[in-house]
């Protein structure tokens, strides 16, 4: 168990090492092919598209591959986009290079991410306690180690097509080692269902990746369409953050390129600890006491950051906002779980929706930066982060007091 838990976090970990080996240096991008806010924006849109249509498929393909075998093809795809967006964007100086880079980028992220949380909530059911924030949180790690070194590869010049092209080294090598102790597919593990953190049932996630009729069911549920909204609004406020943080604080602040690579890292800084301090919060309080909060704290972080006149303030700001939106999207993986006969399914589905608008928000906000600026644009984020407050009941468990309960090989609380 100890070996298919640290598997799980090391992809979570991979992927966000991966994205914030080119969100770091979207400066250094933008000024290497002599983008415009609008044509940064509408670069990004490429990935999105992409993205877009992978992440749709994505239940069957994960589905018909498995995770372990999805995310091999998967981190592939990762690792030869981020070469070719360094390339493109620094030592070619060609925009056809970068936006294919872009494009094999998004294709393979996409899944990835819906196969990692297929892979999560199997593992968190086989543990027996809430884990899934904790698993996202290493994507928050991988995000923070990434802004370090992106930061640093900044002040020190190094050219782009050289940082994004170790990365892409080091994120196949990680992906590659860790799917070997996956077990969400091993027919010994078994767990029991649980409702009150949003487990599956281990036999159920394997029912469900046999049907691929599920996947369409899925869509069809209304629960899955609410909780999906919900993730929308949180997913467009980290997704934001994520692209046009950098740029925000060089352009709406005056700094520096490095200032603004730091600004990204305060950012996922702060989705790290949300997510590490939520899981016992969770556990303790439940979703919806959480959630309420969380978002709160989104929509005020997101206000401090559009409106401040100091970049200090602006600075707490973003931190604020990085706590708000760091339980959203994890603990809407657990909810769409909750049912454990087509769990898989809907996950896929509530990952579409939240990687849509993670991937095609960003994009249309260049155009509206295009006419207003950059910061002032990311204040339209609030008006969906207030959406997904409404809807935060919607995530409740449907039955709170059942108490988490896992069997199978080794003590659930002990990690073996």
């Amino acid at each position: 168990m100890r070996a298919w838990r640290d598997a799980v976090l090391a992809v979570y970990l991979a992927s966000g090492l991966a994205l914030s080996a080119w969100l770091t240096r979207l400066p250094a991008i933008a000024d290497g092919l002599g983008l415009s806010p609008a044509g940064l924006g509408a670069l990004l849109l490429t990935q999105t598209v992409a993205a877009f249509v992978s992440v749709s498929l994505s239940g069957v393909t994960v589905a018909r591959l498995g995770p372990a075998r999805a995310l091999r093809l998967t981190s592939a795809l990762v690792a030869a986009g981020l070469v070719l967006i360094g390339a493109g964007a620094s030592a070619l100086g060609s925009l056809p290079v970068t936006t294919a880079g872009f494009l094999l980028f998004g294709t393979g992220l996409a899944t990835w991410n819906v196969a990692a949380n297929v892979e999560g909530v199997a593992c968190e059911s086989a543990l027996g306690r809430t884990v899934m924030p904790v698993m996202h949180a290493f994507f928050s790690v991988g995000t923070v180690l990434g802004a370090g070194i992106g930061a640093g590869a900044a002040a020190l010049g190094v050219p782009v097509a050289w940082h994004t092209g170790a990365m892409a080294v080091v994120v196949l090598a990680v992906v590659r080692t860790a799917v070997r102790s996956f077990r969400g597919e091993d027919p010994r593990v078994r767990a029991e269902p649980r409702t009150d953190t949003g487990s599956l049932d281990l036999e159920a996630v394997a029912a469900a990746s046999a049907r691929t009729h599920g996947v369409r069911g899925a869509w069809r549920t209304p629960r899955n369409l609410v909780v999906g909204l919900f993730v929308l609004g949180v997913a467009l406020a980290e997704g934001a953050a994520n692209d046009w943080v950098a740029l925000a604080l060089t352009q709406g602040y005056g700094t520096t390129e490095a200032i603004g690579a730091l600004g990204y890292g305060i950012f996922v800084t702060a989705m790290t600890a949300g997510r590490l301090a939520g899981t016992p919060l969770l556990d303790r309080f439940g979703r919806v006491t959480i959630l309420r909060a969380a978002g709160t704290l989104a929509a005020a972080g997101l206000g401090v950051f559009v409106l401040s006149p100091w970049l200090w303030l602006g600075l707490a700001g973003l931190f604020v906002w990085g706590l708000g939106v760091s339980l959203g999207f994890p603990v809407g993986m657990s909810a769409a779980a909750d049912d454990t006969e087509n769990a898989a399914a809907n996950v896929s589905v509530v990952s579409t929706i939240g990687y849509g608008a993670f991937l095609g928000g960003p994009p249309l906000l260049g155009l509206l930066g295009e006419a207003v600026g950059v910061r002032p644009a990311l204040g339209a984020v609030a008006l969906f982060v207030v959406v997904s407050l409404l809807l935060v009941p919607a995530l409740r468990p449907a039955n709170p007091s059942a108490p988490p309960r896992a069997v199978g090989a080794g003590s659930p609380r002990d990690g073996r």
